[in-house]
């Protein structure tokens, strides 16, 4: 999943594809990269933003959704507001990515697939928020209940995210992360990400470097990805599209037993 931030706003690209052309063409070029999904969202959900009215976001994304999916991309459109869900469904988005875990009722009338997110409280204030007992637990706990309301009501195609960021230390991202495949085991399908995200960039600086800015945290996106993909992540939502791409190409190659890769006969 290609993300698409057509906002003045996000925290990695903000601003630079506001212009709906510009948008289009990155969202062409993302899908031409290896893009399953192209992810269009009109608010930044950042740590501390603030909302943004429903007229404008619904400016912001309905043209760059209905040129996109007029070209036959699948799009999906990250929104919290059942109006801009809707609106982007009608213009030809598939999928909702709901940071809210509340816009089931929409995915059910409109026929959409479904995301649901775990956020602990609204971007604004989600990191006064991050205090768990067990959060691998009390996340699982959350989304599982989030799906199981959906598909009674009727919603056949959804995913869970543990909304890694959202709410969220250093330590939980990586508790997560580490025990990912007690998400995968509730054999509901998993969306992670983790693209350029402030918790790579600490990590990456270690105990007494400066924290890496989002446009150098492709490494810590790379492994990252690529390790959620391996434990059974079935979606990973990312800015850098061509080296995730190439990453899990390559952690997921199988050499055929006649191979001879490198002068190393198989074996």
């Amino acid at each position: 999943m290609g993300v698409l931030n057509v906002t003045p706003d996000s925290f990695s690209d903000g601003g630079r594809w506001l212009d709906p052309e510009a948008a289009v063409a990155h969202g062409r070029a993302m899908a031409a990269e290896g893009a399953d999904i192209v992810d269009v969202g009109g608010e930044s959900t950042r740590p501390g933003a603030r909302p943004v009215p429903e007229e404008e976001e619904l400016r912001r994304v309905v043209p760059v959704v209905e040129a996109l999916a007029r070209e036959n991309i699948v799009v999906s459109i990250d929104s919290r507001k059942p109006a801009v869900a809707r609106a982007a469904v009608a213009a030809g988005a598939s999928i909702i990515n709901d940071v809210s875990a509340s816009l089931w009722p929409v995915a059910a009338e409109t026929g959409a697939a479904w995301v649901a997110m775990h956020m602990p409280a609204d971007p604004e204030v989600m990191q006064q928020h991050a205090r768990y007992v067990d959060v691998v637990a009390e996340v699982k706990s959350y989304l599982v209940e989030r799906a199981e309301t959906a598909r009674r009501a009727g919603v056949e195609n959804l995913w869970i995210d543990p909304g890694i960021g959202f709410g969220k230390t250093p330590a939980h991202n990586l508790s997560l992360l580490r025990h990912l495949d007690e998400l995968v085991d509730t054999g509901i399908p998993v969306l992670v990400g983790t693209s350029r995200k402030s918790f790579l960039g600490r990590l990456a600086a270690g105990e007494t470097g400066e924290s890496a800015g989002p446009e150098d945290r492709l490494e810590g996106t790379v492994a990252t990805t690529t390790w959620a993909v391996t434990r059974g992540a079935d979606v990973v939502r990312v800015h850098d599209v061509r080296p995730v791409s190439q990453a899990i190409h390559l952690a997921e190659a199988r050499p055929r037993p006649e191979s001879d890769v490198a002068g190393v006969p198989a074996r």
